[in-house]
């Protein structure tokens, strides 16, 4: 039996389908390979291929990063596919990040998404890794009418307060200068002795500590930018000081000197927050970016929301750290705004947020 199809039907289902549209994502922008499914504006998958090698060397070294990007993407991409139940055919196109991050690692996923996409005939669609996090508050709480929003963005390599006027359109308000907060988390860690990355350390630590028990000093820094260099070498004059008269000082003061560090850099960031929706009026917030995980930091904005009457938005754990899912979140917004690239396109890695606009 032979079936027939009108052209105007045929139109009709290939508009809906723009409209519900099962994308594939690719994260690679740093240490984490990742790749995700998004359907219909729901995660289906979200996979995350961990590098424990850099733990041995204190911070991520590129090279390797990129070299284990290499292994993983193959086998994380499938996996996603799976899980999703999602065969090659079934996709409207193909995401991944386009920048800021390593170059060679974005190279990898770049290279893979771009090679995907021309071999199924399918769109491209190249994300900002910023604009991603923020959109991970949009996962699994979608929040109709919550713009316009600030975010605060805090991770290893940015800190930033963002206004999102949109799903898509998004003005940089202030950014740090120097170290990222979660940057600070792992230099401090390391003057301590503690693991890489040594935030999630810091974090537990301080847990049991008096936050009250050693002060730092607060960066005063113009407009709502930020910087952490100067609390760093604070830190370490601290720990220089009095290890020279107690070389047991760091074990015996573990947690009090995490919890008093952790509270002051929590403070920084909150005060500049607070300054941002002052001076824009708007009081729905949201948190995004590694550091969001951070329990003290997610207690303490809890808390000031209560007091100040704010809306707050927090993404789940999973979704703070680097992943797949945020970067097919955007994808979904990018792909109905008809915003997509060419197989020219190549990786940015230093790709200011302020640049991103619809092709």
């Amino acid at each position: 039996m032979i079936f027939f199809i009108s052209l105007g039907a045929f139109l009709y289902l290939d508009k809906l389908s723009s409209m519900h549209p099962t994308i594939l994502a690719i994260e690679s922008s740093c240490d984490d390979t990742a790749a995700a499914v998004i359907c219909q504006g729901k995660i289906v998958s979200n996979v995350v291929a961990t590098q424990s090698v850099h733990a041995a060397y204190g911070g991520v070294v590129p090279e390797l990063a990129s070299r284990a990007h290499q292994q993983h993407i193959v086998p994380t991409v499938d996996r996603a596919l799976q899980e999703a139940q999602v065969t090659p055919d079934m996709l409207h196109a193909v995401a991944f990040t386009q920048g800021p991050g390593l170059l060679g690692s974005l190279l990898v996923g770049t290279s893979f998404a771009k090679s995907m996409a021309w071999a199924l005939g399918i769109p491209l669609v190249g994300v900002h890794h910023m604009q991603a996090h923020v959109l991970a508050n949009f996962i699994e709480s979608p929040v109709p009418a919550a713009f316009p929003l600030l975010c605060l963005n805090v991770s290893g390599g940015h800190t930033q307060l963002v206004l999102a006027q949109n799903y898509l359109d998004m003005q940089v308000l202030g950014q740090t200068q120097d170290d990222a907060m979660g940057e600070a988390f792992d230099k401090i860690g390391k003057c301590m002795g503690l693991p890489y990355p040594a935030g999630p350390h810091i974090d537990r630590y301080a847990q049991q500590g008096d936050p009250h028990r050693f002060a730092f000093p607060r960066t005063h820094m113009p407009q709502l930018d930020f910087s952490f260099s100067g609390i760093k070498t604070a830190f370490l004059y601290l720990l220089q000081k009095h290890t020279a008269h107690d070389p047991d000082f760091v074990a015996k003061h573990r947690d009090d000197l995490c919890a008093s560090i952790q509270a002051t850099l929590i403070d920084m960031v909150l005060h500049k927050l607070e300054r941002a929706v002052n001076q824009t009026g708007v009081s729905t917030i949201a948190l995004a970016g590694g550091v969001a995980a951070n329990s003290g930091l997610r207690q303490r904005l809890a808390q000031r929301a209560q007091e100040q009457g704010w809306a707050v938005f927090v993404p789940a754990l999973p979704y703070c750290t680097d992943n797949a899912a945020m970067v097919a979140m955007a994808a979904h917004h990018r792909y109905l705004a008809g915003d997509f690239c060419g197989l020219d396109a190549m990786p940015k890695p230093r790709w200011p947020l302020e640049e991103v606009r619809l092709s």
